[in-house]
């Protein structure tokens, strides 16, 4: 199999192809990688899904991760299949491709002749999944350790962001977003915020959830859990005493929530995604 990287209609497309002396080249696998164009500014085009649909016709597989799902989903080939794309483009894909079987939680979704990954550096996981596709685990196994790189991963839950976006024009959720951010450690009552910014309790849930999605109690939770993961990144302090900084008295509570959240125990993600300059030190207590 060889590979090679051709531009279409200003998109690009990675193929794999079978060349064999006195024939033409027969694409096999076509991947669309992402862009550094958002996928609600990606413009349509029309001779990129009728070239790709007609490699598919002729049996070549069609895979795509991040924005190139958006690409790939303009063909119609997604619809009524199970897709993933990058986590933070998931609200929009879904309202955009609604017949798609979208799981944004996953890596890499293999579904046979369609193949789909998550983020740009989902290349490493859906390239192994191929890899493992066509060659088998053995092979797989042999160049995940050549290239230094973990086996494919299973799920982007532990990626995800857990604060909602901020970006609304509603001047009064934004006072309040800023005043949990900057009061995590407090109890806040719905009451409290709602007289600080002069609404109504009803009125202030009402335009909450409008602006972020959330109600006022998810939007405090995920604040706290956002500091929770962070401290567990970048400083040494024990589960408890990060507990105590979000107003959280219960340790037991806020490990369940973390690991409902990342998919990991305070531990593990620890572990996972520690800054390199964060020195953790050997008699430190456990997360477990």
């Amino acid at each position: 199999m060889r590979v090679s990287h051709w531009r279409l209609d200003e998109h690009d497309v990675i193929c794999s192809y079978d060349s064999l002396p006195g024939t033409a080249h027969r694409p096999t696998h076509v991947i669309f990688p992402p862009s550094l164009v958002e996928p609600a500014r990606m413009r349509s085009a029309d001779a990129l899904r009728r070239w790709a649909l007609g490699l598919r016709a002729e049996g070549a597989v069609l895979g795509a991760l991040c924005a190139g799902v958006f690409v790939l989903a303009e063909t119609g080939v997604l619809d009524r299949r199970p897709a993933t794309t990058h986590w933070a483009f998931a609200d929009q894909f879904a309202r955009r491709f609604p017949a798609v079987e979208l799981d944004a939680t996953r890596m890499v979704i293999d579904d046979g002749d369609i193949i789909t990954a998550a983020g740009i550096m989902a290349w490493v996981d859906l390239g192994l999944s191929l890899v493992e596709t066509l060659w088998g685990p053995n092979v797989m196994l042999r160049t995940s350790r050549f290239l230094i790189a973990d086996s494919p991963r299973r799920q982007q839950i532990p990626y995800m962001e857990i604060m909602p976006s901020n970006e609304h024009d509603d001047d009064a959720v934004l006072r309040v977003q800023e005043r949990i951010q900057a009061e995590l450690d407090r109890p806040l009552s719905i009451e409290d915020l709602a007289r600080s910014v002069s609404l109504h309790p009803r009125t202030l849930q009402r335009r909450f959830s409008k602006a972020t999605a959330m109600s006022v109690t998810e939007y405090l939770q995920s604040a706290r859990l956002e500091r929770v993961v962070h401290d567990l990144a970048v400083t040494d302090h024990t589960l408890e005493r990060i507990a105590q900084s979000v107003g959280y008295t219960d340790p037991s509570t806020l490990r369940k929530l973390v690991r409902r959240s990342t998919g990991l125990t305070p531990a593990e993600y620890r572990r996972k995604f520690r800054a390199p300059s964060t020195r953790i030190p050997s008699d430190s207590p456990t997360l477990e």
